[in-house]
């Protein structure tokens, strides 16, 4: 039987072009209704209480925002491998493999712990320079650059190619200088011995010489208590999607970054009021607030907290925890979020290397860690902003580090040809 599925979406809505290309995979024509280019569509969707975009309706039956894996379990969709993931699968299986008592035995130059654009360009320098380079990872194909629907701006890459390809090609190369890949997780490390490392596996302990730690991040479970229920409906992530849903309106925006500040600059152009609630006495990295503090309709609360969302059908207040810790209830029409939305998943490593607060680990500009032959990278370090080449580059000083240190030089050796 065949489905009628619409989909309203805006121009410049990268979960617009997500959900998209996911009825494509599954085989379902849709008519696309884009708000941005005809009204009535947009004044559809405010009738019907939604304020964000996409919205995919299926037989009738509505799906806010971007949200596969509820719209698979309605129309019956199970997980078996489709054409291209099977594609995508087969090339993962040609490069990992499983741990054997082989791989247990040797004593490795350096084992890089995650296989993303970090670990695998450490991978390509180390095994070039001739180090035995071992890659462990436990879900190659579920990191950040790996689930990543369209990379158009690779340096060297022409063209657009989505992020698991990008990231397969880097494997491929390492494996073609010599890399190991294992498929497996690491569950504690013990670097208290000066000449080697140790990496506890199920399957046995890993050795290795120099450890590179490029983890990447992940985002945290926990949601604000109505979050889920008014996605929407007045919760929303994204202000190029749906800031003109909020056009004489009143909305918070909640978040403590450099993008939350750029999110209330662009409300500010719509909305009759924005308020920036930011949880933290100031800003985290630097930002500017220059142009945001001449915007007469915009007010900076700092050291408040957003408890919980409220309304009927839609966002109609929200619970507020101000800097007295007094409880309060603000009215507005909507709220976008930019919590702090990744965590560095290193809680595995402990005591073993020195971290920050929030568990990213603290190096220095060779991207030495606290213990010396350990180095991190990419997202399990602090960085001014998160982009596969710059985890890429790390990969490249680390490697070069690890070289260095394997073979006792006095200095970084570049690699020129």
């Amino acid at each position: 039987m065949a489905r009628e599925v619409i989909v309203y979406s805006s121009t410049g809505c990268p979960y617009c072009e997500k959900i998209k290309n996911e009825l494509k995979e599954w085989g379902l024509e849709y008519e696309e209704r884009n708000v941005t280019v005809n009204p009535d569509f947009f004044n559809d969707l405010h009738e019907k209480g939604m304020f964000s975009t996409p919205v995919t309706f299926i037989d009738g039956e509505a799906f806010i925002g971007y949200r596969p894996n509820k719209m698979k379990q309605y129309l019956g969709i199970t997980d078996e491998p489709k054409p291209v993931a099977t594609e995508a699968k087969e090339t993962d299986e040609d490069i990992f493999q499983n741990v054997d008592q082989a791989i247990l035995d040797e004593v490795w130059d350096l084992v890089c712990i995650g296989a993303g654009p970090a670990g695998a360009s450490a991978a390509v320098y180390a095994s070039r320079g001739k180090l035995k380079t071992l890659v462990i990872d436990k879900a190659p194909a579920a990191g950040t650059l790996a689930i990543t629907h369209k990379i158009a701006n690779y340096p060297g890459v022409r063209g657009e190619l989505t992020g698991l390809e990008l990231v397969q090609t880097m494997q491929a190369q390492a494996k073609d200088f010599g890399t190991t890949f294992v498929r497996s997780h690491v569950l504690g490390v013990d670097f208290s011995q000066t000449d080697i490392k140790i990496l506890e596996l199920p399957e046995g302990k890993i050795k290795a010489k120099t450890v590179f730690i490029a983890v990447g991040a992940k985002a945290p479970s926990s949601k604000i208590d109505g979050e889920e229920e008014f996605t929407g409906r007045g919760v929303s992530y994204c202000s190029t999607c749906d800031a003109a849903f909020f056009q004489d309106r009143v909305v918070a925006v909640v978040g403590e970054n450099e993008e939350a500040v750029h999110e209330a600059e662009a409300l500010s152009k719509f909305a009759k009021e924005v308020k920036l609630i930011v949880p933290l006495s100031k800003f985290k990295g630097e930002v500017d607030l220059s142009e945001l503090e001449t915007k007469s309709n915009v007010s900076i609360h700092y050291k408040h907290r957003l408890k919980a969302i409220k309304g009927q059908n839609k966002v109609e207040k929200l619970v507020i925890v101000d800097d007295s810790k007094n409880e309060k209830e603000w009215t507005v029409d909507g709220v976008f979020l930019y919590l702090a939305g990744m965590k560095p998943g290193t809680d595995f490593l402990k005591n073993a290397v020195d971290r920050d607060d929030e568990g990213y680990i603290n190096v220095d500009t060779h991207l030495r860690t606290s213990v010396e032959g350990v180095f991190a990278g990419g997202d399990a370090r602090r960085t001014p902003i998160k982009q596969a080449v710059l985890s890429a580059a790390d990969g490249a000083i680390a490697a070069l580090g690890a070289d260095q240190f394997v073979n006792q030089r006095t200095k970084l050796r570049p690699q020129y040809s």
